[in-house]
């Protein structure tokens, strides 16, 4: 981390001075005072021309003295002829102002409203909003690196992404707080999560090409839905422009992963989306012949190169007052990872555990990612607007996971390559889609003194996985030859269905007064919202075996392929009976005061919203559980306060206090009891709501264009937040299981520095965060009787940092842009610290993952009539995911793997490989 701030920190502060006697000057808007950049800049009848930088500035060499004129060109202002002299030396600096070239059409006059999509607009927002605020422009999208909303998002500071198992970006984490305590909305609307567990929405389901911006909300104001403790990421979707606009991209990629070995899949034609009890009845015994034999049926292979394409066309129609706005996305990638997963088991009195048995494993995953997105907006006249929006998006992962897992027992020899073995192979083909439909209109009346918003919301996300299949086989080692030999005893093939659906109907509406007391505006703001969520979720597992006269038939000589295999069904009524089998109803219902006025220096926006929640849950078939339905209701009063003192025009402080909450997940609060992975899960029927109280102070610079200075401060105090611990089962304390709970109070606080600077060609963006948390959880020692000699469970708390928050978060990003010769450069670094991945029952055996810095790079060339080419490569450096121990037992010396290391004991270590991409882009403005 000292290496990186040393190099981060002379970039932000130490500026070149050139004293060249040279004729230098700035280009700016006249009406909102932001730097142009790209305008064009000559000297008429000198031959000398040039193009203002990222700051709006110019340079011209060499000029000869003497009376000339200066002509400013740029795409939609008006050009700009000024007389000015040239002297021999010591030119005064000269400051350009451009108007925009207007158009009024009709009776609707169409203003240049800042939408974001640019850097200029997008700081400008941030100036200008209630809340404290990140926003990261359409324009910073399209030349980074990332082509997902959750690899966007890592950019922005105080954020860091948890990686899904190809090592792209999932999860955003804010600020230290869990993926958990955050919410997604799309064009301001709370959208529902496709995910079969949790109510957060995974990002990397969001193509970043189809957004105008992406909002980061670190804190809330009583318009905003209460329960984001971290806070809020916005998607603000694509608007119809001004006039007929066509963008499209199209491009191609690999990944190095894929170089240095085959791609592994599985058919998945002929899965079927129905198990089936539900295809024949409950009472249906299954065979074989009811399972499709594809999932069993593996190629290896390189795969095809990725393909990457979008496409967006919008114009506005009858004098402006129709706007239509249509985008699509497509992404078809291979991805993959190479997985050493080291299992361990505290034993003895050992105050750290032992390595028992390794599993390698190989992923190698198709995404196919769908993004459509059609808005249409017809303005009635400058009072009354209405909008129709539409999105969708579909992700479908066909991912294989082949594994060995080696046993570190009393065969086990490394020095003469002995070892048992168990080979595990998993085919699992997941679709996740949300959709959603907005309804949307703005009303003034009273020459503006009485607003009227509304919204009518249809929303609906999905999550399936038809026909999970993981097969295992004994296996052994010897002389350094492995071999797979005849199934596993018990349970050797499962096949499993997954799927949930939630759907949600939500009308919103916001009224808003605007009056005069004593001489200040005060705008008086009442509304609220009713959400009403739907969820069923589905679940059926079935278990094969081989017949009698097939039981110890040996893989490569008795059968070749899995396929080949003769299997029972063990339980041909599939697990019909089990909890994850339910109906579940959350109904909020919500309601706010807010008033807003400035005086002097002062804005000032206060306020409180009261949100109702009801849920509750049935199981279907349940299975001796003691609450086959449940309910929580209850009522949150979260009152609010945001401060700004404006310094100057350019410089403020901003201060906030809010209070937000945290609701469980259905799938949280279902005593369900199901295996994932290596370990069981349970619900939890009791667990409560966090609750927060949240205060921000930020000073806010903006010096120029898109330029800004930001330092901040946070603190958080959290009632009953929510982790997920493993715990021993209150009878069987041998058996283990993962499960959320609420553990007293907790403390998250830090501070962070934003830093965005232009020197004329060359740009530096870069961001620092510190955060410490603290949270007091029980866990488990192992000590022996003092009396009786015995080992015995004793109970002690433990403090530690909240799950997934690191302490020091930081990214750097160099941009060089040079307009008159076409060139976009960035090369953006992102360093994310230690943090907890994984929290143990057993005191100090927390799973951390290691720090990592992360390198991506992009660069595009424009040329003549709107084409350009661009190239994107990610994960430069091959960054690893690493986790480990803090601590060591004396045990794991003797594995000869190099697990131990200054005083830390490897778990996992995951390898991605780099990623990359060369495309071509159009325009049509």
């Amino acid at each position: 981390m000292s290496k990186f701030l040393k190099l981060l920190f002379p970039l932000l502060f130490v500026v070149g001075i050139a004293n060249a006697a040279k004729l230098k000057g700035h280009v700016y808007d006249k009406q909102t005072g932001e730097a142009i950049v790209g305008a064009t800049v000559v000297l008429e009848n000198t031959g000398r021309a040039t193009t203002t930088g990222l700051d709006g500035s110019f340079e011209l060499k060499d000029v000869k003295p003497g009376k000339t004129v200066l002509r400013i060109s740029y795409l939609t202002y008006t050009t700009v002829s000024q007389d000015i002299s040239i002297l021999s030396e010591d030119n005064p600096h000269v400051k350009i102002y451009m108007e925009p070239a207007s158009k009024i059409l009709g009776e609707v006059t169409i203003k240049g409203v800042g939408n974001g999509n640019n850097e200029n607009e997008a700081r400008r927002i941030e100036q200008n909003a209630n809340q404290v605020m990140n926003i990261v422009s359409a324009k910073a999208i399209e030349i980074s690196p990332d082509l997902t909303v959750a690899n966007v998002i890592q950019r922005v500071s105080g954020i860091s992404v948890e990686r899904n198992s190809n090592g792209d970006g999932q999860y955003a984490i804010l600020r230290g707080m869990d993926k958990r305590y955050n919410y997604t909305l799309v064009n301001g609307v709370k959208i529902p999560s496709p995910d079969n567990k949790y109510r957060y929405v995974p990002l990397d389901l969001f193509p970043s090409d189809l957004l105008d911006r992406l909002e980061v909300y670190k804190t809330l104001t009583p318009n905003l839905e209460g329960d984001a403790i971290g806070g809020a990421v916005n998607m603000v979707m694509k608007n119809a422009p001004n006039h007929f606009q066509i963008n499209a991209n199209l491009a191609t990629g690999y990944n190095q992963l894929f170089f240095d070995r085959k791609f592994t899949s599985f058919n998945s034609a002929s899965i079927s989306s129905k198990s089936p009890y539900e295809l024949q009845g409950r009472t249906y015994n299954a065979t074989q012949a009811d399972f499709s034999k594809g999932t069993l049926d593996y190629t290896a292979k390189n795969p095809a190169p990725n393909l990457i394409g979008s496409l967006s066309i919008g114009q506005r129609f009858l004098d402006g007052k129709l706007g239509v706005i249509v985008a699509g996305s497509y992404q078809n990638t291979y991805r993959g990872s190479n997985s050493t997963f080291y299992n361990s088991a505290v034993t003895g009195t050992d105050q750290y555990a032992v390595i028992t048995s390794k599993d390698y494993r190989q992923y190698s995953e198709q995404q196919t990612r769908l993004g459509l997105h059609g808005k249409v907006d017809y303005i009635f006249d400058p009072n009354n607007k209405i909008s129709l929006y539409n999105f969708y998006v579909n992700l479908k992962n066909k991912q294989l996971r082949e594994g060995v897992s080696t046993t570190y027992n009393g065969v086990y020899d490394p020095s003469n390559g002995n070892a048992e073995l168990v080979y595990n192979t998993r085919s699992r083909l997941t679709q996740q889609e949300i959709y959603n439909s907005t309804l949307h209109g703005d009303h003034k009346f009273f020459d503006n003194k009485f607003k009227v918003q509304w919204s009518a919301v249809y929303s609906s996300a999905r999550n399936e996985v038809p026909d999970n299949t993981t097969i295992s086989l004994n296996g052994i080692e010897k002389n350094f030859v492995a071999s797979r030999l005849s199934l596993v005893n018990t349970s050797p093939v499962n096949r499993r269905w997954e799927r949930n659906t939630d759907e949600d109907k939500a009308g919103y509406l916001d009224l808003t007064y605007t009056a005069t007391i004593a001489g200040t505006k005060v705008d008086f703001t009442a509304g609220g919202l009713y959400r009403d969520k739907q969820r069923s979720s589905f679940f059926n597992n079935y278990t094969l075996a081989p017949t009698t006269a097939n039981a110890g038939l040996v893989y490569g000589k008795d059968f070749q392929n899995y396929t080949d295999l003769n299997l029972v069904v063990s339980n041909p009524t599939g697990a019909v009976s089990n909890p994850l089998t339910y109906d579940a109803t959350e109904k909020i219902s919500a309601g706010y005061g807010m008033l807003n006025f400035s005086i002097n220096q002062w804005q000032v926006t206060g306020g409180a919203r009261i949100e109702h929640t009801n849920q509750g849950y049935q199981l279907l078939f349940p299975a001796g559980e003691s609450k086959p339905t449940g309910n929580q209701s209850y009522t949150d009063v979260l009152p609010s306060l945001t401060l700004k003192y404006h310094l100057t025009e350019k410089a403020q402080l901003h201060a906030s206090y809010y209070k937000a909450l945290n609701r469980p997940g259905f799938y949280e609060i279902v005593p369900s009891k199901v295996v994932n992975e290596e370990y069981q899960e349970r619900g939890n029927p009791n667990l409560k709501r966090a609750l927060a109280d949240n205060f921000d102070l930020r000073y806010e610079l903006f010096p120029g264009a898109s330029e800004q200075l930001l330092v901040g401060a946070f603190y958080k105090s959290i009632k009953n937040p929510i982790e997920y611990t493993f715990q021993p089962d209150a009878t069987r304390g041998q058996d283990i299981y993962y499960s959320p709970g609420n553990f007293g109070n907790a403390k998250n606080y830090g501070a962070e520095l934003d830093y965005i600077k232009f020197f004329h060609k060359i740009g530096v963006k870069a961001n620092y965060t510190y955060t410490h948390s603290r949270i007091t959880t029980p866990k488990t020692s192992r000590q022996r009787d003092a009396v009786t000699g015995d080992i015995k469970a004793v109970s002690v708390d433990q403090s530690r940092p909240l799950y997934g928050q690191s302490e020091h978060i930081a990214n750097l990003s160099l941009l060089y842009k040079d307009t008159k010769k076409g060139w976009d450069v960035q090369l953006a670094g992102a360093y994310t610290g230690p943090r907890i991945n994984t929290v143990s029952q057993f005191l100090n055996n927390d799973l951390w993952q290691q720090g990592f810095i992360q390198m991506d790079l992009s660069a595009e060339k424009r040329f003549k009539r709107g084409i350009s080419a661009f190239i994107k490569a990610g994960n430069l450096l091959n960054t690893p995911t690493k986790l480990f121990i803090k601590g060591t037992n004396p045990e794991n010396n003797k594995i000869k793997e190099d697990l131990v290391s200054n005083g830390h004991t490897l778990i996992r270590n995951d390898n991605y490989g780099q990623s990359y991409l060369i495309g071509v882009r159009y325009k049509l403005n």
